[in-house]
């Protein structure tokens, strides 16, 4: 069974916040079980304090990386040893890697090499080298602000929270979506011919890694679909069929 997977979850905790620990996780158990959960920084800077429930609550083990240069990010290395040792250990079916640093992506194509998969988690400034080298992406910081809203029922932000209230968008924009969609669909159907929604959005997750239909303030594919002039659906049994207007 798909949950039944066995990953690895390391987190850069230089670049990634406290605030996303719960969605690291939600979306951690949608792929399988982490069965190593390790976290990497210099614990003895005063910064990573807000860490320290987060390790009590959620079992994540702390390595200890310390800062030889200012202003380096020290745990990379520490993070890709680690990677490629569980990698000869063969006991996991994929990685998790929780980082918005570009330095990881020469890692993701290595694992994916060994027919590993691995799935990236960080924030929307993210380099895309990074993004595209994961099997798939989670954008962190669009996913805890659709968080957020909800739980805010609209309230008014404080000023003195100006610096968090910049909308974080998605990587890829809507609009790219919705050609990629049309052009997808025109490749693999003949006129008049309908594809199976399940199909679609599996090429268009690979083609777009970071692609998740959340990021778009849309609870599922099919709505999402919905809303884009020039496509229609029809449902089939327990499926989805999906076709343009031409």
């Amino acid at each position: 069974m798909e949950n039944d997977k066995k990953f690895a979850l390391l987190i850069d905790a230089d670049n990634i916040s406290p605030k996303y620990i719960d969605i690291i996780l939600t979306e951690t158990v949608n792929y399988g079980i982490a069965s190593v959960r390790r976290i990497y920084g210099d614990w003895t800077d005063n910064s990573k304090s807000s860490w320290k429930e987060c390790l009590l609550q959620n079992s994540l083990t702390p390595i200890q990386q310390y800062s030889y240069t200012s202003g380096k990010n020290s745990s990379d290395a520490a993070m890709i040893i680690d990677a490629m040792d569980i990698l000869y250990g063969n006991h996991v079916d994929g990685f998790i890697i929780a980082s918005s640093d570009s330095d990881f992506t020469a890692l993701a194509r290595r694992l994916r090499e060994d027919g590993k998969m691995v799935i990236g988690m960080g924030e929307s400034k993210t380099p895309m080298p990074f993004i595209m080298a994961c099997e798939q992406f989670k954008t962190l910081d669009v996913l805890y602000e659709s968080k957020e809203t909800e739980k805010a029922d609209d309230k008014v932000l404080k000023k003195n929270e100006d610096v968090e209230k910049q909308k974080a968008i998605p990587v890829t924009s809507l609009k790219t979506i919705r050609k990629t969609v049309m052009n997808i669909i025109e490749e693999q159907t003949t006129d008049d011919e309908w594809m199976n929604l399940g199909e679609l959005g599996s090429i268009l997750q690979k083609r777009y890694p970071d692609f998740d239909c959340r990021v778009y303030k849309f609870s599922k594919l099919s709505k999402m679909l919905e809303s884009f002039s020039g496509i229609k659906l029809l449902k089939q049994g327990n499926s989805w069929l999906v076709g343009t207007d031409k």
